[in-house]
């Protein structure tokens, strides 16, 4: 018996390592991969000037994007992270960019530009109300919600923005996403124990707590956050729009993984 624990221990730690350097490869691969998408001539002046208050490439490395994924850009705008993404997918991949009709409306001529002339071929743009999004069951490897989460909290219904269901979305997502998928999510920082309906409404802003309440008791399980785009400075009373941090607020980065 003896004789046999040493052989059987040394498969497993030769088998940890293949994995460990399989993993790290595909790592690398990934990051080169973002990197050439950061660095194509096709990208476009504005978008590169972001990139320094973004951080795209360390955001996206860390919600695991990578070639051939179907991603779910969820409230896209006007595109600055479906064009990245669109890249890092390539041929193989997929991108549905959701926006709203009111969303629509108040980045009409970034969106128009972004897909001129038949730019981003693997990109599927996607109207619908949050309330009504149709996804396929098990259609989709990741989901980025970027300064999108306090949204939930926001109704303008003058200018066509209903009143969302957080729960109700967190199903629809829970249903596209394929297991072990990810959910990454970037907000604006909120007071904490801030009304969301409050913060959200007044501020564009969001209490991060709040967020992982949403996904509590979900498909989703928290998976781990960076500080990349954390700021002490920001004064979080004040809106996400005021001169003196547009751009530069203190921001959450949360990757929630879909349980299997």
């Amino acid at each position: 018996m003896t004789h046999s624990i040493a052989p059987a221990k040394s498969l497993l730690f030769l088998i940890l390592i293949v994995m460990s350097v399989l993993s790290l490869n595909g790592f690398a691969e990934s990051s080169t991969v973002i990197g050439q998408s950061l660095d194509s001539p096709d990208r476009q002046d504005v978008d590169r000037a972001r990139d320094a208050n973004r951080h795209p490439g360390e955001i996206l490395a860390f919600f695991d994007i990578s070639p051939g994924m179907t991603v779910l850009d969820l409230f896209s705008g006007g595109g600055f992270y479906t064009e990245i993404v669109s890249r890092i997918v390539g041929e193989e991949g997929r991108v549905l960019a959701h926006n709203n009709e009111a969303y629509l409306a108040f980045v009409k001529a970034e969106v128009k530009n972004r897909y001129r002339d038949g730019r981003l071929a693997n990109v599927t743009q996607v109207t619908a109300e949050a309330n009504d999004l149709e996804l396929e069951a098990a259609s989709v490897d990741a989901v980025l919600a970027i300064l999108t989460w306090h949204d939930f909290y926001y109704v303008d219904t003058a200018n066509s923005w209903p009143r969302i269901d957080a729960g109700g979305v967190v199903d629809t997502l829970c249903s596209a996403v394929r297991p072990d998928g990810v959910l990454g999510v970037v907000d604006h920082v909120a007071i904490a124990g801030s009304d969301p309906w409050k913060s959200g409404q007044d501020l564009h802003r969001i209490d991060p707590e709040r967020i992982k309440a949403d996904l509590a008791g979900s498909c989703f399980e928290f998976d781990g956050e960076i500080s990349a785009l954390r700021n002490p400075a920001d004064d979080t009373a004040k809106s996400m729009s005021d001169p003196s941090i547009r751009g530069k607020t203190d921001r959450v980065v949360y990757r929630f993984r879909r349980r299997g």
